[in-house]
């Protein structure tokens, strides 16, 4: 489904931050992504959700080649994607349940429909008594439960998350892996950027390791499971 070839990037007139990456992804796929700070994780992430073009090479995403497309060519592209940004991107005028609802919304689903699922999804990632509290006034942990709820409602088939764990306790964090790993099995490319060596261990999946710009792919292996018991992921998604 995406496939990087001899890919490069390079800000302005800056050496390359990232080169000569190749790599393919397979549908249903699931990898994390780690490396060093400063290794070239972010503009990866930025390069797979079309936020950025690349300076060289080719990348192919959804059977197109992402550099003959105009913007307004890759706005449907972007549609398929789900994206849990670091800094959250919510917007504070609106509710947890209007900011997860958004993306149901512009799609045209039925009001009723859209209720019962952000609302069932809502109280899955134990939000469900903060439907109508504004972002700006939810701590860290919650504000990036409703990031991760608004990313996955619409059960993209590609899910990018940068660190979707970091601010959460184990059970939280495990009850979101959970829900990612739910939505691989129906059929969502997963991309995870973290670096919780204990997460990658307990979860096993692939890594795409970066390091000074240049990437490699390591074989997982699935640690036996130590992390609190969760429910299993209700239809919401």
């Amino acid at each position: 489904m995406i496939r990087f070839e001899h890919v490069g990037l390079r800000y302005g007139i800056g050496p390359e931050v990232l080169s000569d990456i190749t790599f393919a992804l397979e549908p249903g796929s699931f990898h994390f992504l780690s490396g060093p700070s400063g290794s070239g994780k972010t503009s990866l992430m930025n390069l797979l959700y079309l936020g950025r073009r690349p300076t060289r090479g080719l990348i192919n995403m959804f059977g197109q080649n992402i550099g003959s497309l105009s913007r307004q060519q890759t706005s449907p592209l972007r549609q398929r994607i789900g994206v849990v940004f670091q800094d959250f991107r919510l917007l504070n005028h609106m509710s947890a349940f209007d900011n997860v609802a958004l993306p149901l919304r512009i799609m045209g689903q039925p009001e009723k429909e859209i209720r019962n699922n952000v609302e069932e999804l809502l109280h899955w990632v134990g939000l469900g008594d903060q439907l109508r509290t504004l972002p700006n006034t939810m701590s860290g942990g919650q504000q990036q439960r409703v990031a991760i709820a608004r990313a996955v409602i619409t059960r993209p088939r590609l899910l990018l998350a940068d660190e979707p764990t970091g601010n959460l306790d184990d059970e939280i964090g495990y009850r979101l892996m959970n829900l990612f790993e739910q939505l691989n099995r129906m059929g969502t490319t997963i991309v995870i950027a973290t670096h919780n060596q204990q997460m990658m261990d307990q979860f096993g999946h692939n890594r795409m390791i970066l390091d000074r710009g240049s990437l490699r792919i390591e074989p997982g292996t699935r640690a036996p499971q130590h992390w609190p018991s969760a429910d299993a992921m209700g239809s919401a998604v």
